[in-house]
């Protein structure tokens, strides 16, 4: 009972109620949060620190940054689920309201920040889109190559601007969009705050994917695999936190030439057969079942689409002459 009573305990002061209304609309870092709230970081941290202590509040690491959530699982997602229902007095609900006024202007920030990142690089990815065919074309054949496929939970490795997380969003459950970036993650944060579903963008590494096993539905990794040193080991790290049963679509370049890329852009791989992509694919117990080329550009872009193997994709099992079963190949 004692979790119980901290955790009311916990909620019973007026600024860490504004904290857990604020953070049900977004995760914020302390210093966004100091900036609505229109106190001090210091005295805000205290206040975080003891809904944190209560399980109310989970901080996530990006980078040099710590941005706070509301915990997702348990009885206190239960609880902070119901906030809209709670009885706030005419005067809480005026404070509220006006933290939520605030709130809209630490989105329209970030939003800024990122448009003037993106504008700052942009041209490095125009330069690239420019040579191949047209990135809405792209979006429609991949969107056609996952229809009436479980998204579930789609992890979108390599996530960048959040593009695929967005376009994916009307048919997944739920989306992990995961980049190395922080500042890629911020612009995805950006354009990511209005989706119904539910957005988690994680920093991390594709050789080291911060999910657990067999634990997301589907993958995309659109335009992001070139940049692997070692593509076969990201392609197994992707199998390894796949469903059975669930797909992975990689989207990239066809083999190509251009060395260039390799010091403009930092392509590691400069484009892949469907060879290559088939082997990696059979080593990770993937099953390659659909392929399609969009050429029209200098750079052709190719899409594979992959399922990890099931029980039922098993071989069939045959018994010898003394009775013992053995494991057909496939």
């Amino acid at each position: 009972m004692s979790e119980l009573i901290d955790i009311f305990r916990a909620l019973a002061d007026p600024t860490r109620l504004r904290v857990v209304a604020l953070l049900r609309e977004m995760e914020l870092a302390i210093g966004e949060l100091a900036v609505v709230l229109d106190q001090s970081q210091p005295r805000v941290s205290r206040h975080v620190r003891i809904l944190v202590e209560a399980g109310i509040v989970e901080r996530r690491r990006e980078g040099s940054w710590v941005f706070l959530r509301i915990a997702k699982d348990g009885p206190i997602a239960d609880i902070i689920g119901q906030a809209e229902s709670w009885p706030f007095s005419t005067r809480e609900a005026l404070v509220i309201a006006h933290d939520a006024r605030r709130l809209a202007a630490v989105r329209d920030e970030r939003a800024a920040v990122a448009a003037r990142y993106f504008a700052e690089h942009a041209a490095e990815w125009d330069a690239i889109r420019s040579r191949h065919v047209a990135e809405s074309e792209v979006e429609a054949a991949m969107l056609a190559m996952m229809h009436n496929r479980r998204l579930g939970h789609l992890l979108d490795i390599g996530t960048g601007t959040g593009r695929m997380a967005e376009i994916f969003a009307p048919t997944a459950r739920r989306i992990t969009a995961l980049d190395r970036s922080p500042e890629m993650l911020r612009i995805a944060r950006a354009k990511l705050a209005g989706q119904a579903v539910p957005v988690d963008l994680v920093q991390g590494d594709f050789l080291n994917l911060p999910v657990g096993d067999a634990s997301v539905d589907s993958i995309v990794i659109h335009q992001a695999l070139h940049f692997a040193h070692e593509p076969d080991r990201v392609i197994a790290e992707a199998s390894r936190v796949l469903r059975g049963g669930g797909h992975l679509l990689i989207v990239d370049f066809a083999p190509h030439d251009d060395e260039a890329l390799r010091d403009q852009a930092a392509h590691a791989r400069l484009g892949f057969s469907d060879a290559q992509i088939r082997g990696w694919f059979a080593s990770a117990g993937l099953l390659l079942e659909n392929t399609q080329t969009l050429e029209g550009g200098e750079l052709v872009v190719k899409l594979w689409l992959g399922r990890r193997r099931s029980d039922e994709d098993q071989p069939p099992v045959a018994h010898d002459g003394d009775g013992q079963s053995k494991r057909l190949a496939a």
